[in-house]
């Protein structure tokens, strides 16, 4: 079973990259971030031409998350992460697919700081933390992949001064990234590569992509059932380099059924 996480930065831009990349990889599950469109607008029937089954949660402009599975369909089991009622951004999305549960994550970016939007990035962190140990609680073979905007260790980017100041590679976003780490669940890229050095995003400004000045921020955490299983893990990373690509690689982890 290989299940994916892709930053589409807008799914009706990317949609012919979107498909070449499923046609060409497969995933039994593939997690969609910033699809930017409301839910009226999600294509679903192009994914159906393919073979994928799709579930979504949209929002104008910007944001969304959608999960798509290969041949099944998703059963939906959240919508939102509970503890803060009031928030209407369309940041997660959960669902059953084989026997896994798979938690679809778009974090906030938490710039500029200081402000509510660095505020709102760590209480939604805790917010995920609490739900994280629910699903850990369940003893189910949990996946909790997609884009956390969180840089977590100077050996995951380029050159740590560069990004120093911003929220991504702040002391209190890794550190509430570490407390769901220790609290047992597995980051299958930063396991199989602990010398770091694996990007997942390149910038289109000042000529990221082609000098490789890329971080680590699309991650994919496993439940202590899944870890067991795991098989591999990797960044579609030739996908970064086509024309009108989005900003992120596809990434990836292969577990055993």
């Amino acid at each position: 079973m290989r299940i994916a996480s892709f930053n589409i930065n807008g799914i009706k831009a990317r949609l012919p990259r979107l498909l070449e990349w499923l046609e060409e990889t497969r995933p039994t599950v593939a997690c969609l971030q910033e699809i930017k469109t409301q839910d009226e607008g999600f294509p679903a029937d192009e994914f159906e031409k393919i073979g994928y089954h799709a579930i979504w949660h949209g929002q104008k402009s910007f944001n969304g998350v959608a999960i798509l599975a290969d041949g099944v369909k998703p059963v939906e089991t959240q919508r939102g992460l509970p503890g803060e009622p009031e928030d209407d951004h369309s940041r997660y999305l959960e669902a059953e697919v084989n026997g896994v549960r798979v938690g679809c994550i778009y974090l906030p970016n938490g710039n500029p700081l200081p402000g509510p939007k660095f505020d709102y990035k760590l209480r939604w962190m805790e917010r995920l933390r609490a739900h994280a140990a629910t699903l850990w609680a369940q003893e189910i073979p949990t996946a909790l992949v997609g884009d956390y905007n969180v840089i977590p260790d100077d050996k995951d980017v380029w050159a740590p001064r560069a990004m120093a100041s911003d929220a991504l590679m702040q002391p209190q976003s890794r550190d509430a990234y570490s407390r769901v780490l220790a609290d047992g669940w597995t980051d299958a890229l930063g396991t199989l590569n602990p010398r770091g050095g694996v990007w997942t995003y390149w910038d289109y400004q000042a000529g990221a992509w082609q000098r490789d000045h890329g971080f680590r921020i699309d991650h994919l955490l496993l439940s202590p059932e899944l870890a067991d299983r795991m098989t591999g893990a990797g960044v579609d990373k030739e996908h970064r380099g086509r024309e009108k690509a989005s900003d992120h690689a596809p990434v990836w982890v292969a577990v055993a059924d």
